[in-house]
């Protein structure tokens, strides 16, 4: 039995299409679509999993969600995409699959609901912006010293940090004056694997 992925349009699922696709597992897609009005996930997310979230991933009896718990999941059914060999690169690693969803989206996600709310909205993000630019900042001086996350090599960190900076690029003021980002971003988008991933995807307004 292939791997069925649950995929919202437009969220973090897609990073589980394009991991699938760079570890060459076969899988299935069952599509789901936003609610054009409150963008939220249509309630047939609920009869696959209680929260009524996106990404599920199935593998025979098992049903998972959480990106991060599903990147780890599949890094050690596959042996790849892990944690490079050497100390600092397995701190590095561990430091981003969390740091990915822990600390950067949230503020991220503060900012795309509030630049959604006329008036007071936009007034909110002028005090929750500079929070932004300091994890990008931070992340600008990481990527400015090695080519991906956890070393010279991609992993698995890479695609959690994915989303986020795609976010952040469409939103949340990402953009050339921090160029050893932009360039990390490009080199995701151009890669093979990723470009599958979209095609299948469906929808994504983040690439």
């Amino acid at each position: 039995m292939s791997i069925i992925v649950h995929h919202l349009n437009n969220s973090r699922s897609q990073r589980i299409l394009w991991m699938l696709e760079e570890l060459k597992l076969p899988y299935e897609i069952k599509h789901y679509e936003r609610d054009s009005k409150t963008m939220l996930a249509p309630p047939a997310l609920r009869k696959i999993h209680p929260l009524g979230k996106s990404p599920v991933l199935e593998d025979g009896g098992l049903k998972l969600v959480e990106t991060g718990a599903i990147c780890e999941y599949l890094v050690a059914k596959t042996g790849q995409l892990g944690a490079p060999d050497d100390g600092d690169g397995l701190v590095r690693y561990r430091q981003f699959m969390h740091y990915a969803e822990g600390s950067v989206m949230p503020v991220l996600l503060l900012l795309l609901v509030l630049n959604r709310i006329p008036l007071m909205g936009k007034l909110a993000v002028k005090k929750v912006q500079p929070m932004a630019d300091v994890h990008l900042d931070y992340i600008e001086r990481e990527l400015a010293s090695r080519p991906w996350f956890a070393g010279d090599t991609m992993s698995a960190a890479d695609i959690m940090m994915s989303f986020p900076l795609e976010a952040a690029a469409s939103r949340a003021g990402l953009n050339e004056s921090r160029p050893a980002t932009m360039a990390w971003l490009r080199k995701v988008h151009e890669r093979s694997a990723y470009q599958t991933a979209l095609s299948k995807g469906g929808e994504y307004a983040y690439a």
